[in-house]
């Protein structure tokens, strides 16, 4: 745990270096879309490490694979957001309108989260059905290995379909996220920079937080007034023009109130006789925050058809 507290602190502190880098090469206006774009889309990918905890536990991964699996999910999430970010920059230099399509997109998502809609769960399914068109699922895992041999002939591990629904889930964040990062900026660089500084440090970060998510009563709450206010600043442009310094401000102070609201609602639940969370089970014994991963399934780690 020490490790993985200093690996993720070493990358924050290697994106907030380069974010100062830039803030000396292209300005102050620059930096500060650069840091408004970085933990916006920090805050976004702390969601991610939800649907990594379902999907681990979903599928029984065994703790010695967790971390093979998040590196290589993190580098094909790099590829995977660096092709969304070069398609939307495309598309917002040939369409005018798409600007106020991406504002469009990030209210719907803000009201999807508002209403407590369920994270994607690619666990089940889906992902297999989608492989076993491609290579046959073994029932057991082969230590980390992504492929195996099953009766002489090559078949897929049961990492490797979680690999592919942590790249789906991914894929799905990103309709979100992309959009939110040109909500901040238009620089293809900036926000591919940003992006990219924010989820290098995911698998570190999993590690120090994997026991805590479900402490973080109102991360959705606060990521849709995040999303919300991205969408309708996009959709204001025209008449309300917001400085980068203006649009940091009110991410970090929205990321703030949501980190002090889910600490307040931790000690409310601990104290006894105090009403739980919004959502929280009121149940004796173990208490779980909306939206957190849930206890792995009596049948977790069997591959369905």
């Amino acid at each position: 745990m020490s490790r993985a507290v200093l690996v993720s602190a070493a990358w924050v502190g290697a994106g907030v270096g380069f974010g100062l880098v830039l803030t000396l090469w292209q300005g102050a206006d620059a930096g500060q879309q650069y840091f408004a774009a970085y933990v916006l889309e920090k805050a976004l990918s702390v969601d991610n490490l939800f649907v990594f905890a379902m999907l681990f536990q979903a599928f029984a991964v065994p703790a010695a694979s967790q971390h093979r699996v998040l590196l290589a999910g993190v580098a094909g999430a790099l590829v995977l957001r660096g092709g969304f970010i070069a398609a939307g920059a495309a598309v917002l230099s040939h369409l005018s309108w798409a600007f106020y399509a991406f504002g469009g997109i990030l209210l719907v998502a803000a009201l999807r989260m508002a209403r407590g809609g369920e994270r994607p769960d690619p666990s089940r399914g889906l992902i297999q059905r989608g492989l076993r068109k491609a290579l046959p699922i073994s029932d057991d895992y082969d230590g980390s290995a992504f492929l195996t041999r099953r009766d002489g002939r090559r078949a897929a591990t049961p990492l490797l379909a979680v690999l592919v629904a942590i790249e789906t889930t991914d894929l799905v964040f990103a309709i979100d996220s992309i959009p939110a990062a040109f909500g901040v900026t238009t620089d293809v660089f900036i926000v591919f920079t940003s992006n990219a500084f924010a989820i290098l440090g995911l698998r570190a970060l999993y590690t120090v937080l994997a026991g805590a998510l479900e402490r973080f009563t109102y991360l959705r709450q606060g990521m849709a007034v995040m999303l919300a206010f991205i969408g309708a600043k996009m959709l204001l442009s025209p008449v309300l023009h917001l400085p980068a310094a203006v649009s940091l401000g009110a991410i970090v102070a929205i990321i703030a109130a949501a980190a002090g609201l889910s600490t307040l609602a931790r000690r409310r639940v601990a104290a006894p006789g105090e009403a739980a969370g919004p959502g929280e089970a009121a149940a004796p014994g173990r208490r779980r925050a909306p939206g957190g991963p849930s206890p792995a399934p009596n049948d977790a780690g069997r591959i369905h058809a």
